[in-house]
């Protein structure tokens, strides 16, 4: 009895007394039931094989889901809050008046530099109440390009798109090329009062030649129209010629159709950058002296004798080809990454490129993705192919520049004012290095200290870190607000005193936030 306490279905089929046919019944269903054990319960091998798939599909799909958290955060644009770009001019804005004082410029730089001068000298040009002339290319600097304006920008847009705002013409009027010219180098990040104070020129000359155009304009401190003016003249006049464009658009689409989405890395390791900064890390002597007797030899760089450790540890030289594929890898991005490099010659050529590639084998170059006949009217004009990698740069589906140069900067806020798209900025600085961060609560600026991926860097090179998913944390939790989210533009660093804080400030086209990007959609 004490038995079938336990069990009370059971006694319909246990008894005291026995009888044959409860016996029979008994052992029917013993049959039975063995037979569904031995169809059901004891499957054939191919169910079992179901069985089996089936426990497995349970950590399988978890890692699915594991997969698209983290599919999100690597290639996912970073939320822009509703943000949208407004660089239409407010009632308060003065349309181009025909004006018989004219401005010529000669533009000074890279590609990127002489767009942002350009876009400053518009600006200019409206608050002097002046006619622009469309400006002159910079022949001079380390690419030695021939390029005109209209072989790099669609001059006729430009025109257009700029005519409410500033008359431009393409050459001075014959009769005033030979009268006398006021040349003036404007002082940099000058603001209205200073640009007011030089339209009394007019009073002697009829013509003003400008030297140089880039930072002209201050970063902050300007009325919004002016500040919108500069947005529409970059983002919007300023568009690369029809067969840049067209090519540039080719080489996106192929990129898209290989891999569907890709990193642009503007990988900044080319001999003169490396040269002007004095940066040797990695570099064998002979490396290093080739570099020292280009900076000697190049006289518009005014610092020849450099620290490199110094440079390096206060977040001035570029990563290295092996440190990007290291900080790459440890933000989460796989090895089948496709890697577009934005950027002219590396320095050391295929053996430096090949300690990227150990780590992303899918590197690609424009010489890769197009054929050398489309690339033949590009030879030898550095700032027409330089457009060509700002093109893919800015369609990319994450942008990651190796060094905050100009082109780095351009594209930065470029990529914000389309709706923040993501933009990782690599933390370069070394240990104990004081950088600006901006506490939103409050309006003053903090100085923090952080530690920086040289610091981890340099502790994976003496051994006292390992590579692995500790080293991973470390570098992902160091850049999880370094990726182009929303927020304001940086001011100057506090302590800093005079127009010399003014350098310290974050450039303006770097971050148009909030004078070209607002919540308004209407404000476009």
């Amino acid at each position: 009895m004490a038995n079938n306490r336990g069990y009370p279905h059971c006694r319909r089929f246990l008894s005291r007394r026995k009888s044959i046919l409860t016996i029979a019944l008994f052992t029917i269903f013993a049959f039975v039931f063995s037979i569904f054990l031995l169809l059901f319960g004891f499957a054939p091998k191919e169910d079992d094989i179901l069985k089996d798939d089936t426990r497995l599909e349970e950590p399988q799909q978890y890692q699915s889901v594991q997969q698209q958290v983290s599919d999100e955060n690597l290639w996912g644009a970073s939320l822009s809050h509703g943000l949208h770009p407004c660089i239409k001019p407010t009632v308060r804005h003065k349309a181009a008046q025909g004006s018989d004082h004219y401005i010529t410029v000669r533009s000074n730089g890279g590609l990127n530099q002489m767009r942002t001068g350009i876009s400053d000298m518009v600006a200019v040009a409206h608050i002097m109440n002046a006619t622009l002339v469309i400006p002159q290319l910079d022949k001079r600097s380390f690419w030695q390009d021939t390029s005109t304006f209209s072989d790099i920008f669609d001059e006729l847009h430009f025109i257009a798109t700029l005519q409410d705002d500033v008359r431009i013409v393409k050459a001075l009027p014959k009769e005033l090329e030979s009268i006398p010219r006021a040349r003036k180098h404007f002082t940099s990040w000058s603001g209205m009062g200073y640009y007011e104070e030089m339209a009394r020129l007019w009073k002697d000359y009829q013509v003003i030649h400008v030297a140089k155009s880039d930072s002209r304009l201050a970063n902050n401190d300007l009325p919004l129209d002016i500040q919108r003016l500069r947005c529409r003249a970059l983002y919007r006049a300023l568009r690369f010629s029809p067969s840049i464009e067209s090519l540039g658009k080719k080489l996106v689409e192929r990129l898209r159709s290989h891999s569907g989405r890709y990193i642009a890395l503007h990988l900044r390791y080319e001999k003169d950058m490396l040269s002007f900064t004095g940066c040797t890390y990695g570099l064998t002597e002979a490396e290093s002296e080739e570099l020292r007797i280009m900076r000697e030899n190049t006289n518009h760089w005014k610092v020849k004798k450099i620290n490199s450790t110094e440079q390096r540890v206060g977040g001035f030289c570029p990563l290295t080809p092996k440190e990007v594929g290291i900080f790459l890898e440890s933000l989460g991005y796989p090895p089948t990454t496709t890697i577009y490099i934005a950027s002219g010659e590396i320095y050391g050529g295929e053996a430096r490129l090949s300690e990227l590639k150990s780590h992303f084998p899918n590197i690609v170059s424009k010489e890769a993705l197009a054929t050398a006949k489309e690339l033949e009217p590009f030879a030898n004009h550095g700032s027409q192919t330089a457009a060509l990698d700002y093109i893919i740069s800015i369609e990319s589906n994450v942008f990651v520049p190796s060094h905050s140069g100009n082109m780095a900067r351009a594209v930065e806020g470029h990529r914000r004012f389309l709706g923040h798209r993501r933009t990782i900025n690599p933390d370069r600085y070394g240990p104990s290095h004081g950088v600006v961060l901006l506490n939103s609560t409050r309006v003053a600026w903090e100085l923090k200290i952080r530690k920086g991926l040289v610091e981890l860097f340099d502790k994976l090179e003496s051994g006292e870190l390992k590579l692995g998913s500790s080293f991973s944390h470390l570098v992902q939790e160091m850049h999880k607000n370094r990726q182009g989210a929303p927020r304001k533009r940086h001011g100057p660093l506090p302590g800093i005193k005079g127009r010399a804080r003014l350098r310290t400030e974050e450039s303006f086209y770097e971050n148009p936030y909030p004078e070209c990007i607002c919540r308004s959609k209407t404000a476009v």
